[in-house]
C-alpha cells in the first residue's frame, strides 16, 4: 500500500466523519444562534432555555439523519472492506 492510498483512505473517512456529523452540528449551531439572540434581545439569563431547546432538537435532527448518516457510514465501511478483501490494503 502506497502513501497515496493511505492518504485517500484517511481523506475518504475523515470527509464521511463530516458529513455524517454535520447535520446534527448545524442544528446545534443555527438553535444556539437563535436561543443567543433570543437572550440578549430579552435579556433572560437562564441555563435551561439554552439547554432544553437545544438537546431536544439534537435528539429530533439525530432521528431524522440517522438513515444519511447509516449510508454514509456504510459506503465508507464497503470501501474499506472492499479494499481488504482485493488486496488494495
Amino acid at each position: 500500500m502506497t502513501e497515496t492510498q493511505t492518504y485517500d483512505i484517511i481523506s475518504a473517512t475523515v470527509w464521511a466523519v463530516l458529513l455524517a456529523s454535520g447535520p446534527v452540528l448545524g442544528v446545534a449551531l443555527a438553535i444556539g444562534l437563535v436561543i443567543a439572540f433570543f437572550q440578549a434581545l430579552t435579556q433572560i439569563q437562564e441555563m435551561t432555555l439554552t439547554f432544553v431547546p437545544k438537546i431536544v432538537m439534537i435528539f429530533v435532527t439525530l432521528l431524522a439523519a440517522t438513515p444519511f448518516m447509516y449510508a454514509t457510514l456504510k459506503n465508507l465501511s464497503d470501501t474499506i472492506f472492499d479494499l481488504v478483501q482485493n488486496g488494495g490494503l
